[in-house]
C-alpha cells in the first residue's frame, strides 16, 4: 500500500507553518500565568514517564473536541486568553496538534520541539503524575 501523504510529510508540512519553542525558550514559559502547557500524551505515558508541573493533560485524541466550543466535551480553559504550549513525547504528535488547532482558530498555540523527552534530557522540572479521582 501506497500513502498519499505519510507521517514524516504531515510533520514537515505542519512545522513549517507552526511556533516552535526551543527547550529553553519553553522553560521560560513555565510558570508564566498568561501560558498554560498541554500535555497530549496518552495516561499510560504519564504515569510511567512524569509529567510538567501544572500542564494541563488534554488526551491527543479528544484534543479537537476539547477545543471546540460547539462539541459536548469542550472544556473551557481553552476558552481562556492564554498561549498554549503543547507537547508530547518527542515532538511529533504534538507538531500536528498544534497546526490543527491553529487551523481551528485557537490564537495562541505553539509546541515544544523534542516534546517531553528533551524536556526531561534537558533537565525540566518533573512531577510524578497524579490521575485525577473518577467522578461519582
Amino acid at each position: 500500500m501506497t500513502l498519499k501523504l505519510g507521517v514524516k510529510a504531515m510533520v514537515e508540512a505542519a512545522n513549517a507553518k507552526i511556533r516552535t519553542l526551543s527547550l529553553e525558550e519553553a522553560k521560560a514559559q513555565l510558570g508564566r500565568p498568561d501560558v498554560l502547557f498541554v500535555d497530549i500524551r496518552d495516561p499510560r505515558e504519564l504515569e510511567r514517564d512524569g509529567a510538567i508541573p501544572g500542564a494541563f493533560h488534554a488526551p491527543r485524541g479528544m484534543l479537537e473536541f476539547w477545543v471546540d466550543p460547539e462539541s459536548p466535551y469542550y472544556k473551557p480553559v481553552f476558552g481562556e486568553d492564554k498561549t498554549f504550549v503543547l507537547f508530547c513525547a518527542g515532538g511529533l504528535r504534538s507538531a500536528l496538534s498544534t497546526a490543527t488547532l491553529q487551523e481551528m482558530g485557537l490564537p495562541k498555540v505553539c509546541h515544544v520541539a523534542g516534546g517531553f523527552g528533551a524536556w526531561k534530557k534537558g533537565g525540566g522540572d518533573v512531577v510524578a503524575y497524579e490521575p485525577k479521582a473518577p467522578k461519582t
